[in-house]
């Protein structure tokens, strides 16, 4: 099976990502590393307080991938001026959706925290973290339609720029603000917090100055702010809905997830969150290839290739487990050095050792899985990927729940369910592709 669309196409759009993706993941670790030093309960309440934030900005990030899948598709067809149009309508749209999610966080994000955290340290933890960190989703926002655009015209390289500038700002202020470094306030794990809207805002700043001084803005009408079209902007959310609810079950659920850890105790959430920040480490070639995914179907889609689809996303799946495989290879020869960046308790890293292999299995079974998830949403059927979605993260929670409350079993083998998240993705994504009740889809 051959297909018009290269190795080096996919390569070249997905490549840039997996480098921001890397660079992402800089701040992650060194977030984690640094705020490991502080203690068991600043790392556990640095993990709710980081995946509730995550969770939050899902719906913004959701607007961001169906706003993509419309440009990809309007630039298969040779539209561009409509491009421009589709971007500014998803920027005011993202602006209100920010000022919306920040005004509830401010008013009922402590009262939340207080009734689903078990721990009273943890949860003023947490509420000290997100108080700081809710200042970001202005910033987070702003980046997401701006990579909507360059994922979606197929000009990655900027998102490796502007996440590297990110992480250079986020290293230096973690290491000063956490701990009091460089004549900076010592805040804790609150400093962690405010490095990281620091680094947001430097990110839209930087793409700001390359959409200004690299982008013909006239070719694509890019923030002409032409007349309001209630038309394109209900185009813009049918297609983009469903990707913002999926995105938020996905992390909801992943937050959820660590709150029935919480329950476990502080030594389980504290070893849980240096897992999480390897597992994303060990994932990060899906980001890139997810990406390209998206663009590369709806691109196909637009210039009439339908048949071109299946055989695409075989060649993406195919580059992104090798890229995969070699992340594990090297994680899982290593494991307790690779858990010894975060923290120095040999008993958090003896309690990490086995989930490093489990993860290492589960992270391989996700990258296909979400090649294939990525897919579908590329087509334009955003509807269907949310009912997968939901359908699967179901099962895997209340397996999860299940395993905990009535099972009481090890830490290690709550992880497992993974494993499981990721077969369920896989052969109900390859089943509805198959199926080709996707082809004629429109957006």
């Amino acid at each position: 099976m051959t297909s018009t669309v290269s190795y080096k196409r996919i390569w070249t759009i997905a490549y840039p990502i997996i480098i921001g993706s890397i660079a992402q993941n800089i701040i992650n670790v060194t977030d984690t590393a640094f705020i490991g030093r502080l203690g068991e309960v600043a790392l556990g309440g640095g993990a709710i307080g980081g995946l509730f934030y995550m969770a939050l900005i899902m719906f913004g990030w959701g607007f961001g991938i169906g706003t993509q899948i419309i440009v990809a598709r309007r630039f298969g067809e040779g539209a561009f001026r409509p491009i421009g149009r589709t971007i500014e309508h998803g920027y005011f749209f993202q602006l209100l959706l920010a000022i919306l999610i920040f005004s509830l966080v401010k008013l009922f994000g402590s009262q939340l925290l207080s009734l689903i955290v078990e721990s009273e340290a943890v949860m003023h933890t947490s509420n000290e973290f997100i108080g700081f960190r809710i200042w970001g989703i202005f910033f987070a926002h702003t980046n997401f339609i701006f990579r909507a655009f360059y994922v979606g015209i197929g000009q990655t390289r900027v998102i490796t720029l502007t996440t590297l500038v990110m992480v250079i700002v986020n290293v230096i202020l973690d290491y000063g603000l956490i701990f009091g470094n460089f004549g900076l306030p010592e805040m804790g794990v609150s400093g962690a917090a405010l490095a990281s809207v620091i680094a947001e805002l430097t990110c839209s700043l930087a793409f700001i100055a390359y959409t200004a001084l690299r982008i013909p803005r006239k070719k694509y009408r890019l923030f002409s702010f032409s007349v309001f079209s209630p038309r394109l902007l209900g185009r813009l959310v049918k297609v983009s809905a469903p990707m913002m609810l999926l995105n938020f079950f996905s992390f909801s659920v992943w937050f959820v997830f660590f709150l029935i850890i919480e329950k476990m105790g502080e030594s389980e959430l504290a070893v849980s969150n240096i897992i999480r920040s390897i597992y994303v480490i060990l994932m990060i070639p899906i980001m890139g290839f997810a990406s390209a995914t998206n663009t590369l179907v709806s691109y196909l889609i637009g210039r009439g290739e339908v048949g071109e689809v299946l055989k695409t996303i075989r060649k993406i799946m195919i580059m992104c487990a090798s890229g995969i495989l070699i992340i594990v290879t090297i994680c899982s020869l290593i494991p307790e050095q690779l858990l010894s960046i975060y923290t120095n308790d040999q008993h958090l890293i003896d309690l990490g050792v086995p989930i490093v292999y489990i993860i290492s299995v589960a992270s391989l079974m996700l990258g296909m899985g979400n090649i294939l998830f990525s897919g579908i949403s590329g087509t334009g059927k955003t509807n269907v990927s949310l009912v997968i979605e939901v359908s699967v993260l179901a099962i895997y929670l209340a397996i999860t729940a299940i395993l905990v409350r009535v099972f009481s079993v090890p830490v290690e083998m709550v992880w497992g369910v993974e494993v499981l998240y990721g077969l369920l993705l896989i052969t109900v994504s390859y089943t509805y592709l198959k199926s080709k009740r996707w082809v004629g889809s429109k957006v």
